[in-house]
């Protein structure tokens, strides 16, 4: 029997949806169930050929169970290993190498210093920053964020310098990004299952969570849709993720990937909808039942992205091909007179080897270098992460 169980918190329409869509397909040698943990042997396989993981960015103790199940055989979705060391920061850049367009973006130091550290484990930053330089790359309006952040947590909009010297004072030991607005006038959310299954949704951030779908928006054009769905594939693949969500912001016909990172992305029927909800558990049962009938067990099941498998072995259509140096002539000497001979077959020549191998801001306000720890004032939105 291939046991698929999923692993959740706060969460209360999806998961049991999930578990009984994939029991009433009723397919010989597969049930789903809610995942049960008690004791965790170190390199102890789980009873689990798939675990749908919904809550573990969350529940370091489960981060860790997951870990130790997928060393073990479990096919975990999402990858645990890939998602404990991602970040939003990083992602951007991976976005910009992938071909996929995102916002203007830089790298901020925390404002308080982190625990144990002191000046001097400061010397190779510059200070102080160039800030006019950064406000004149990003521009106003920006937006701060976490830059391993999630769910909209101690997301910042700034109008001006001022206001953003007021923020990251603010921020305490957060590494922080800053960023440039993109102004749009088409926003997606899309859901990406699997590497390739993909549902585009029309998506209003700036409504209240309940109703930030939108169900009856302007039509759409195919050629715009296609560059949506394009873009989706290719960040997953990058990625690896198999249960995730892309959201795109349009400006000028172009979709620029805003959020990408979302290991546990929000399922519920309450903002979602009944066709995105029916949508996602179909999906999520086939790729769960797909995966618990490809298992092996005792071996690596794991989905690794482009990222990481490239880096370890080379993408062969990609490997550059080196010519073979040039072999200098030399000039032939003279034919003296010999004695005729028989002729003897030339001899063949060895085969040489080819190897393959908006607005500038201007402002003279400096930050210190990261000081004592401070308090951290959280400003938060209605955006929730699945628990």
């Amino acid at each position: 029997m291939k046991k698929i169980g999923i692993l959740y918190g706060q969460e209360n329409t999806f998961p049991q949806a999930f578990i009984d869509r994939i029991n009433e397909k009723n397919i010989n040698g597969i049930m789903a169930e809610a995942v049960m943990i008690d004791m965790v042997k170190q390199a102890d396989p789980t009873e689990y050929a798939v675990i749908i993981d919904r809550i573990s960015q969350d529940v370091p103790f489960y981060r860790a169970y997951l870990k130790n199940a997928a060393i073990s055989g479990t096919a975990v979705l999402n990858n645990p290993f890939w998602w404990s060391a991602d970040e939003k920061f990083f992602n951007n850049a991976l976005a910009i190498k992938t071909g996929v367009p995102v916002p203007k973006t830089v790298l901020l130091p925390s404002k308080d210093r982190p625990d144990d550290t002191n000046e001097n484990s400061f010397r190779n930053l510059k200070y102080p920053l160039d800030w006019d330089s950064i406000f004149d790359h990003i521009g106003f309006p920006a937006y701060m964020k976490p830059y391993a952040g999630g769910g909209w947590k101690n997301v910042y909009k700034l109008n001006n310098s001022e206001e953003f010297f007021k923020s990251h004072s603010e921020t305490g030991q957060l590494i922080m990004m800053l960023q440039e607005e993109i102004e749009f006038n088409e926003y997606f959310r899309c859901y990406c299952l699997g590497g390739n299954e993909v549902r585009i949704m029309q998506y209003e951030p700036r409504n209240p969570h309940h109703l930030r779908y939108v169900h009856d928006g302007p039509p759409l054009s195919k050629k715009l849709l296609d560059t949506v769905k394009d873009y989706t594939i290719k960040l997953n693949a990058a990625l690896g993720y198999d249960f995730n969500t892309v959201e795109f912001a349009v400006r000028d016909g172009i979709p620029y990937a805003i959020d990408f990172c979302n290991p546990a992305p929000d399922a519920d029927i309450n903002s979602v909808g009944q066709d995105n909800f029916d949508w996602v558990v179909e999906t999520a049962a086939n790729m769960a039942i797909k995966r618990a009938q490809a298992h092996k067990p005792g071996q690596m099941n794991l989905t690794w992205g482009t990222f990481v498998k490239n880096a370890i072995t080379p993408d062969p259509t990609k490997t550059e091909v080196k010519k073979a140096p040039a072999v200098a002539k030399t000039k032939k000497a003279p034919a003296k007179a010999t004695t005729p001979t028989a002729k003897t077959p030339a001899a063949k020549k060895a085969p040489v080897k080819v190897t393959a191998t908006k607005a500038k801001t201007v402002t003279k306000a400096k930050v210190a270098p990261p000081t004592t720890k401070k308090p951290v004032k959280k400003a938060t939105t209605t955006k929730s992460k699945s628990k």
